[in-house]
C-alpha cells in the first residue's frame, strides 16, 4: 500500500496548477495523477470517479417490482376477462398492462428501505483531485500539503492506497476523505504521513 496525499480542487485550472507545481518541487510525473470526482448521487454518469450504483435503501426495489408486476399482471389479466364482454380481447390486455404497472410500482416502493440517507456533509464533495504517491515523491508530505493549499486546494486528506501504472487505483469516492490540510479542515491535522 502506498502513502497517499491528496487535494481536492473546485476545477480542473487549479487542478493543474498544482501539478506544475509539485514536478517543479521535484515529484516524478509517475507519481502524481489527477481525475475528477462525480457531484454526489450522479450514479457512474461518468467514467472515473463513479458513485453508488443505486440510492441507499433501494437494493431491493428491482425484486418487490418483479413480484409485484407478476402478481399484478394476474390480477389485470383476471379483470380484463371479466370486461370482455364489453369491450372484447382489447379489455383482457388493457387490464393486464394496467395490473402489472401499478403492482409493479406499488411493489417496488414497498420493498424500499427506510436506511438514512447521508447528510451532505458526510459525502466527498464534487471536485479535480490531485493525488500524489508520497513513497516515490522525493518531497516531504508537509511540502505537498503547503503547494496543494497554495494552489486552492479546499481540502487536503491523506490515505493509503494502491498506486498502479502512474495512478490512486482504489481510490473508493464514497469513503470519507481523512484530511491534513485545507479550509475544509477545522483544526489542523497533525499526523501527516511520515514518509518511508
Amino acid at each position: 500500500m502506498a502513502q497517499i496525499i491528496a487535494g481536492g480542487f473546485e476545477n480542473i485550472v487549479p487542478a493543474e496548477n498544482a501539478i506544475e507545481r509539485l514536478m517543479r518541487a521535484g515529484v516524478p510525473r509517475e507519481y502524481v495523477c489527477q481525475f475528477r470526482v462525480n457531484p454526489p448521487g450522479m450514479h457512474d454518469e461518468f467514467p472515473v470517479g463513479g458513485d453508488r450504483d443505486e440510492s441507499p435503501g433501494a437494493h431491493k426495489a428491482k425484486s418487490g417490482a418483479a413480484i409485484g408486476a407478476a402478481v399484478g399482471a394476474a390480477a389485470g389479466l383476471a379483470a380484463g376477462a371479466a370486461v370482455t364482454p364489453l369491450m372484447g380481447p382489447a379489455g383482457v390486455v388493457a387490464g393486464a398492462a394496467a395490473g402489472a404497472y401499478t403492482a409493479s410500482l406499488v411493489g417496488g416502493m414497498s420493498n424500499t428501505s427506510n436506511e438514512p440517507q447521508p447528510e451532505p456533509e458526510e459525502m466527498r464533495p464534487a471536485e479535480a483531485l490531485v493525488a500524489v504517491n508520497l513513497d516515490g515523491a522525493n518531497v516531504r508530505a508537509e511540502e505537498i500539503v503547503r503547494i496543494l493549499e497554495e494552489c486552492g486546494a479546499h481540502q487536503v486528506e491523506t490515505a493509503e492506497g494502491l498506486w498502479a501504472d502512474g495512478e490512486w487505483s482504489d481510490f473508493d469516492p464514497l469513503s470519507m476523505p481523512h484530511l491534513v490540510g485545507g479550509p475544509d479542515l477545522d483544526t489542523r491535522g497533525t499526523d501527516i504521513p511520515a514518509q518511508r
